[in-house]
């Protein structure tokens, strides 16, 4: 379900003030960048096909050498104007990016903003962009642990849409409003005539603070199976004491039982992740985590108790060079019906062990 807006969080990244519209033309910010992430995971369940967990969107390869996302980003900025475009390739597009056109498949941004305030922070963005749900990011460098959560992983990495933002002058609060395709689109689902909408709310009230709450509203079905959806994300990332970092989330959402229907099918996931930077090179990360789904709105498992996981991991951290880092990470499932294959059998636990190599310029 997952967001590069935790990276700019947690490196205090805020709009500029305005200057002259001389300074607009001769000052404008060009940027390139990249980013490449190759991983090796060994699941103990070995599927035979190397296809791993259906609910699981990235890392989601079997005792292969892959590559999970390889990034290249164009960026340009001045006082008045913004534009991003990203293309992609890996196992993570290939994964996330299946309900898409092919023509569409390979496109990570491409979004333009305008300024539309002289004297306060205020952005008209269009296009797809990254969400504005959850704490984790696609690049894995971005965040604490190797893999993404169950939360992020079934909640959007992406959206296409519009949205209208206001940065406070203290760089303290962050609001804004959408106008969405739908549930991680680019192109809306065929026969949905729907128009979806959210909100993201970001206090800052220190520089070891940062509270979010983000939303969703809309129907990401065909007009004659019309189902409302509502999606919370409420989360915490705390900067404990100079070493140790935490980032503390609730995921819940609501979807009616069938067109029409007054009542509706309830999935939550609450997280716990921790970070403890050891020196320059060395960090641990670990995440507690839990997913509740019991009627199949997101993670659909057709069994008598649904999808009803706890999660947890851990990992350690080596940074080789300041932009290349070497991650391994363990990590099991256990759930309350038998919903993991292993050879012509179910078993109620999952374990699985990830290693990662990134580099970034």
């Amino acid at each position: 379900m997952k967001k590069y807006i935790v990276a700019g969080i947690l490196s205090g990244i805020f709009f500029p003030k305005a200057q002259t519209a001389d300074s607009l033309q001769q000052n404008p910010k060009i940027k390139f960048s990249a980013y490449a992430e190759l991983f090796y995971t060994y699941d103990f369940n070995e599927p035979g096909n190397h296809m791993r967990q259906s609910f699981l969107y990235s890392y989601n390869r079997h005792n292969e050498v892959n590559l999970n996302l390889g990034l290249v980003k164009a960026s340009y900025e001045n006082e008045r104007l913004r534009a991003n475009l990203a293309l992609m390739a890996g196992t993570y597009a290939q994964d996330n990016m299946a309900a898409e056109q092919n023509a569409l498949r390979y496109i990570n941004e491409a979004n333009i903003g305008i300024k539309i305030s002289k004297n306060k922070n205020v952005w008209i963005d269009a296009g797809i962009m990254p969400s504005h749900i959850g704490w984790e990011s696609a690049v894995g460098k971005d965040n604490f642990n190797l893999t993404r959560s169950l939360a992020a992983e079934n909640s959007p990495y992406f959206e296409t849409g519009a949205k209208i933002s206001y940065t406070s002058d203290s760089g303290k609060w962050f609001l804004s409003g959408l106008v969405l395709n739908g549930w991680q689109r680019i192109a809306k689902a065929e026969g949905n005539q729907s128009i979806s909408f959210g909100h993201q709310i970001i206090y800052k009230p220190s520089d070891k603070i940062t509270l979010n709450s983000s939303s969703f509203i809309g129907n990401d079905k065909a007009k004659e199976s019309k189902r409302m959806r509502y999606f919370h994300d409420l989360h915490g990332i705390f900067q404990v004491t100079e070493q140790l970092s935490a980032i503390l989330g609730f995921d819940i959402g609501a979807e009616q039982k069938s067109k029409g229907s007054q009542q509706y099918n309830i999935w939550y996931s609450p997280n716990v992740q921790m970070k403890y930077q050891l020196d320059s090179k060395w960090a641990l990360a670990g995440r507690l985590e839990y997913y509740n789904d019991k009627n199949g709105v997101i993670i659909n498992t057709g069994t008598p108790n649904g999808f009803q996981t706890f999660g947890y991991s851990l990992n350690v951290d080596y940074a080789i060079y300041k932009n290349v880092v070497f991650r391994t990470e363990a990590r099991g499932f256990t759930a309350k019906d038998a919903i993991f294959a292993k050879n012509d059998e179910f078993k109620k636990g999952n374990f699985f062990i990830s290693s990662s190599l990134a580099v970034w310029f």
